[in-house]
């Protein structure tokens, strides 16, 4: 196979700049030897492409396409690209163009995890795979991904083809195989995978570990397990494996809760203690690809603001994604600091180029007409929940105000999760932040939810109230000034903790378990990519976007799942009826 270009390799993917060095380089692979896939450096370059399939899918436009559009908890913005996810127009269909494409992504992971799988156990080393032990930890590191690809495909598609052996030529017989097959072959991958990866790497960030496989494990059981009417093969044990696999991440020590929730998304903190796996991106441009395109997406247009111009700060605005009055409200903003740690309400002048200028009629005092508002660094705009207040109330501000009823598609609060302050310029759409998949806090929710569903509703409780706790004002911290304006608080207690007055009983809990987990995890969870998939896998998500998503009436209960891309039919060469290769309501 001397010369052949070996389909194995796609590119080669940094999964962290802090030893890039050492062995993650992008190397052409066309014309090579296929004996170099025998060797330690081939086999790196293989395994390091398969990581690198997670960047596209996580990082442009198609992961809130795919999981925050749509939803209950966000619907689009003034310049709502890709419309058809969160409206469930007739766009939405086999020839959609992020389908196809995060499908093709998926399965070149797929094949790629399969083929080192088949080969890593031939590999000559003097390093990782010098040993049995170092060999398994890579195939361990490929079965984990391998599921990880399966679970969001089986998640999005439902019945899609299962393929556990590599090829290195195209295929065009493939059978779709049932979601029950899928999920079996997740679960062994994940199980094999925690049996034999490291708890942690000190230097090689980005790689999967033993929590990783034990937190994703949980969640694929649970997802199985909260079926009620849809049939994955689940198990009557799903529910204690789902707890007792986040036990185990929860029991390792390995990961520790951030103190305070506004640090765990503050820009250079992403490898902090609570991120159990991540994508990596990299402050190197010819490393970086398209990079973390994330920090687009959730912000209002706030150039709008006199006295406010584009800067790094505050990012580029695309104006994709508006929360919804839903979960604007889910939040008691008034105890839980998460709200206002997520969003951004405040803007400060950066340019006095255009700061509106008080006219005789308004200007508070008569010398002050004809000059401007305010100065460089005070507040330009302000966006807050309040309501009810008359025009002239809102006209005595020096600065732009937006209560509620002036927020628009363009202005409107900020999700500040993404906001990215190292690109290499304002106008960057290269990111450069790491996107975290998996974390510590929500490895509390899966086992509290697991609990919760078996009937355990003081545990679900107990472990609830660990994220409760931190998401609650501490003693001695200073609330936001909306404690006092907007949410009804006093000054007097402006330091005073809210830990009591977050915790929740089991009453609490049992009332309801679906929708309690669904809410708590809106406000833990916000805008990090997986509501859709929260609302499909707890068989919430019709009624839910129905009663929330104004844009979204259309939604039907076959958009459950997505259509299977017609790129994928047209290539088969035994088709069967479109009924048997097409999702329900795509055909």
């Amino acid at each position: 196979m001397t010369n052949k270009i070996i389909l194995l390799i796609f590119c080669c993917s940094l999964l962290g700049v802090t030893s890039c060095k050492n062995y993650l380089r992008e190397d052409l692979v066309s014309g090579v030897s296929y004996d170099y896939y025998n060797t330690e450096e081939g086999m790196e370059s293989a395994v390091n492409s398969v990581y690198s399939e997670l960047r596209t899918p996580i990082g442009t436009e198609q992961v809130f396409s795919l999981s925050e559009y749509g939803t209950d908890a966000y619907t689009e913005a003034e310049d709502g690209s890709n419309r058809q996810f969160n409206q469930y127009s007739t766009l939405l269909n086999a020839s959609a163009g992020f389908l196809r494409d995060i499908w093709n992504s998926y399965y070149r992971g797929i094949n790629g995890a399969n083929l080192c799988i088949d080969l890593i156990p031939k590999v000559r080393g003097t390093r990782i795979y010098a040993t049995e032990a170092g060999k398994n930890k890579r195939i361990g590191e490929m079965r984990f991904l391998r599921a990880y690809y399966y679970f969001m495909l089986v998640q999005t598609f439902g019945k899609v083809p299962l393929v556990t052996k590599g090829n290195l030529e195209v295929k065009t017989d493939f059978k779709r195989s049932s979601v029950a097959d899928i999920y079996r072959q997740i679960i062994s991958d994940l199980r094999y995978a925690g049996s034999v990866l490291e708890t942690s790497y000190a230097t090689e960030g980005g790689r999967a570990t033993q929590g990783a496989a034990m937190h994703l494990l949980s969640k694929v059981y649970l997802t199985r397990a909260s079926a009620v009417t849809d049939q994955r093969g689940q198990q009557t044990t799903d529910l204690d494996s789902a707890a007792y696999y986040a036990e185990q991440v929860i029991g390792s020590k390995v990961f520790t809760l951030e103190t305070d929730y506004g640090t765990i998304f503050k820009p250079g903190n992403e490898r902090n203690k609570e991120v159990i796996f991540a994508v990596m991106f990299s402050k190197t441009p010819i490393n970086n690809g398209n990079g973390n395109q994330n920090h687009l997406f959730f912000l209002a247009v706030y150039e709008k603001i006199g006295g406010m111009v584009r800067d790094l700060a505050n990012g580029r605005a695309y104006r994709r994604l508006r929360p919804t009055d839903y979960l604007l409200d889910v939040y008691n903003r008034k105890i839980d600091s998460r709200f206002y740690k997520s969003y951004k309400m405040t803007y400060f002048c950066n340019s006095t180029s255009n700061v509106p200028k008080w006219d005789a009629a308004s200007a508070p005092r008569p010398d002050l007409a004809g000059k401007p508002k305010f100065g460089l660094g005070d507040t330009a705009g302000y966006v807050t929940l309040n309501k009810g207040l008359t025009q002239a109330e809102i006209n005595k501000r020096p600065y732009s105000f937006y209560p509620r009823e002036l927020h628009t598609d363009a202005i409107y609060p900020t999700l500040n999760k993404y906001i990215d302050p190292g690109r290499a310029d304002l106008s960057a759409t290269q990111g450069v932040r790491d996107f975290v998949v998996m974390r510590f806090g929500e490895t509390y929710l899966l086992a509290a939810e697991a609990y919760a569903r078996k009937g355990q509703y003081q545990k679900a409780a107990d472990l609830v109230n660990v994220i409760r706790k931190r998401a609650a004002w501490k003693e001695g911290e200073v609330k936001t000034k909306e404690f006092y304006t907007v949410e009804g608080g006093s000054t007097a207690d402006i330091t005073k903790s809210t830990e009591t007055e977050m915790q929740v009983a089991a009453a609490d809990i049992s009332a309801n378990v679906v929708d309690f987990f669904l809410d708590e995890r809106a406000r833990e969870m916000n805008g990090e990519m997986w509501r859709w998939f929260d609302l499909v896998r707890s068989e919430r998500l019709v009624d839910r976007v129905k009663k929330y998503n104004r844009l979204a009436s259309n939604i039907r209960d076959f958009h459950k799942l997505r259509p299977i891309p017609q790129t994928h039919i047209d290539l088969l060469s035994n088709p069967g009826p479109l009924s048997e290769e097409q999702n329900e309501g795509y055909y």
